[in-house]
């Protein structure tokens, strides 16, 4: 192991609760040990992906959060006494690896519920939200400190919980806690003054406009964390631990605003100072540790980066807070392992909070200690398998059921939490498959091939392998994309897989193979515009075709949009022209990473032309056709990001199988999912 990584396993305590090394996973939305978004029962596949990181050495594993009253049926958490006796004996099976486990239980989403059309047809019409209510009572699952808006729609407002309400949640929480400290839990982790939800709202200023005991001053803003907090230790005992999500900082303008890294803004939420006072009399009312990290859900892209983010996001306020208190602080959001390494040698934070990267690899912090950390598979922070609801003008959440009960999975793992959907099978009847395209996709169809016994051979016509993924991250922000390239030409070595470049196919029976797979991707669209053969393909700007400095992106999608964020990145002028209502109107694509562009092209003045069109490209400028009539705008360059149209080699049929984008364009999740499947069959 690389010795300026030691650090990161020493031991520490939380409370009288010795943590075995300074690893925190952190918790993320599907990973409850009791079910996420259904009836609350001991959640097989959870404890399957939990106990995976005790078995590779974390030092402290933290669940998804499990709210204490399910959304979808009402039940109450500590109701189903039967898979509190069902977490007894896992518990026994964690500490065999010498990890400890804290459950995380959220009081509720309040105003960041993520709502979506079923919810708005439910909540807008008195007798379906009647007959609904058994089953999905949108009015309770959105209450809030206050009457707010929701966070995604104005068509489902939050009213104020009562009292007795609150009083009724801090009895919930005693109870579950109770119980898990009797089933062999070390702590409980109450979510939490964190990152806009439930509790959160009742302790910012903008959000709480109370006016009883729960309102109005910092002390009675905190009093339902700190009522919590002091209900369980009277408990079950002062030494039972007990951790609160933490953020520091809340990084808001307003009501869906952020403020971007560097921003100059007013807080509406939680700033520094009120934050070492909030901190100090939620640890003096009996909290043991704080997780830490900054946001809201106005400002969601803090608490869960996307690749735009500075790494270490939230590092410099949680170092900042450890100067005023005097328990241990967590620091989370795309930690470095040097990083953290460093900052705890010095004593500035106590231990490295990680989510994603525990879906994109579970062994990673094993490769660690065995310095094979080349061979970790990295998140790059895509979102598209964990947290993929998109979000855009029209729509609250757009997002599958499928994907809604089910997050946490990843794009770069198809493994991740579908073990039974998802797995190496041996075959008993080993065949040689030619692969035709060495991108993403052919390499993760080879990969489980040889994994399972079968002989993949890649033909590439290129002289590198990579397709499509080499000029795709090549952007000054996508690092991490690199690593994972490398990464799956790293497994082609392990695996000896043969690969022959600078090979066009024409003829597939010339293989001679048992079962072909076609990976052959996609050609950009184009479009019948006047002088449209002066635009550069996006693939080609991003192989380093050089631009000027004025330059017009057609296409706001996803790609245009990176594009012309890199391009603002370098100094250029860059403006949008997209024909929808919004940037990045598309399914799949993360509320977090799709506002963080959307606000940073606003900071920045980008100019965007919604409902408009390309007119016309001429030399030096391009017309843009609005809603109001056409204009001239200059252009030094124009570059294309509309799209493209599937261009398999041939179709699919009698032993051949189409993956990646020449089936249909997609993105890496819909590309490697769909290789796993085909090398499964095959």
């Amino acid at each position: 192991m690389d010795k300026r990584l030691e650090p990161l396993f020493s031991s520490w305590k939380i409370g009288n609760c010795e943590i075995k090394n300074r690893i925190v996973m952190t918790s993320m939305g599907g990973t409850s040990i009791f079910g996420w978004m259904e009836r609350p029962h001991f959640d097989k596949e959870a404890a399957n992906f939990l106990l995976g990181k005790a078995k590779n050495n974390v030092g402290l594993i933290l669940p998804g959060i499990a709210p204490l009253k399910n959304p979808l049926g009402g039940q109450w958490l500590y109701s189903n006494k039967k898979m509190y006796k069902q977490l007894k004996p896992f518990m026994d099976e964690i500490h065999k690896y010498g990890s400890k486990l804290f459950v995380q239980v959220t009081a509720g989403f309040g105003r960041s519920m993520a709502v979506n059309h079923l919810m708005e047809t439910i909540y807008g019409n008195k007798v379906l939200r009647t007959l609904f209510k058994p089953f999905l009572d949108v009015d309770a699952a959105t209450m809030s400190a206050s009457d707010l808006p929701n966070r995604w729609s104005d068509k489902v407002p939050s009213r104020a919980m009562t009292v007795e309400e609150i009083h009724k949640y801090i009895d919930a929480f005693v109870q579950v806690a109770a119980l898990c400290q009797e089933a062999g839990v070390d702590g409980i982790e109450i979510h939490a003054v964190h990152e806009g939800y439930l509790l959160d709202q009742f302790t910012l200023k903008y959000t709480n406009h109370r006016s009883d005991e729960y309102g109005g001053s910092l002390e009675n803003r905190l009093r339902f964390p700190i009522e919590i907090v002091k209900a369980i230790k009277a408990k079950c005992g002062k030494d039972f631990p007990v951790s609160l999500r933490y953020s520091v900082v809340s990084k808001t303008k307003g009501f869906r605003q952020g403020a971007l890294p560097g921003e100059e803004y007013t807080e509406v939420g939680r700033d520094m100072e009120e934050s070492i006072k909030a901190a100090k009399l939620l640890i003096e009312a009996g909290y043991d540790m704080l997780n830490c990290d900054n946001g809201t859900y106005d400002a969601w892209y803090w608490a869960h980066p996307p690749i735009y983010m500075p790494e270490n996001t939230n590092l410099a306020e949680v170092e900042e807070l450890k100067k005023h208190v005097n328990v241990p602080l967590v620091a989370a959001g795309r930690m470095d392992p040097y990083v953290a390494a460093e900052a705890i040698k010095e004593g500035k934070i106590d231990a490295m909070g990680v989510a994603r990267q525990f879906l994109a690899d579970e062994e990673w912090v094993t490769k660690i200690l065995n310095d094979d950390m080349e061979d970790i598979r990295p998140c790059i922070c895509c979102h598209a398998g964990c947290f993929n609801f998109a979000h855009y003008k029209g729509v609250a959440n757009d997002q599958s059921l499928q994907d809604t009960l089910h997050m946490a999975r990843c794009a770069v793992n198809a493994e991740t939490m579908q073990t039974t959907k998802h797995y190496i099978e041996k075959t008993n009847h080993p065949k040689k498959v030619a692969i035709v395209g060495g991108g993403i996709g052919g390499m993760e169809t080879a990969r489980v091939l040889a994994k399972r016994g079968h002989t993949p051979i890649i033909y590439e016509k290129s002289d590198h392998l990579g397709g499509t993924f080499i000029p795709a991250s090549s952007a000054s922000f996508k690092g991490k994309l690199h690593d994972l390239e490398k990464w799956y030409e790293l497994q082609m070595k392990k695996l000896g897989i043969e690969i022959h470049l600078n090979t066009e196919v024409k003829d597939l029976a010339s293989l001679g193979a048992d079962e072909v797979v076609i990976a052959t991707g996609a050609k950009a669209k184009k479009l019948p515009i006047k002088g449209f053969d002066k635009a550069i393909e996006a693939i080609d700007f991003l192989n380093g075709t050089p631009v000027g400095d004025k330059v017009a992106v057609i296409g706001g999608g996803l790609t245009g949009s990176e594009i012309a964020y890199e391009l603002s990145l370098a100094g250029k002028h860059p403006f949008i022209v997209e024909g929808k209502d919004d940037l990045i109107k598309q399914s799949g694509v993360c509320m977090a990473n799709s506002t963080y562009l959307r606000e940073y092209f606003q900071l920045h003045e980008v100019p965007v032309y919604l409902e408009s069109t390309i007119a016309e490209i001429k030399d030096g400028e391009v017309v843009v056709k609005t809603k109001e009539g056409e204009k001239s705008v200059p252009a030094d360059s124009v570059i294309s990001a509309v799209g493209y149209n599937p261009a398999p080699l041939t179709k699919a049929g009698h032993h051949v199988h189409l993956v990646g984008d020449c089936i249909a364009p997609g993105n890496l999740r819909t590309v490697i999912w769909r290789a796993y499947e085909v090398a499964m069959k095959i």
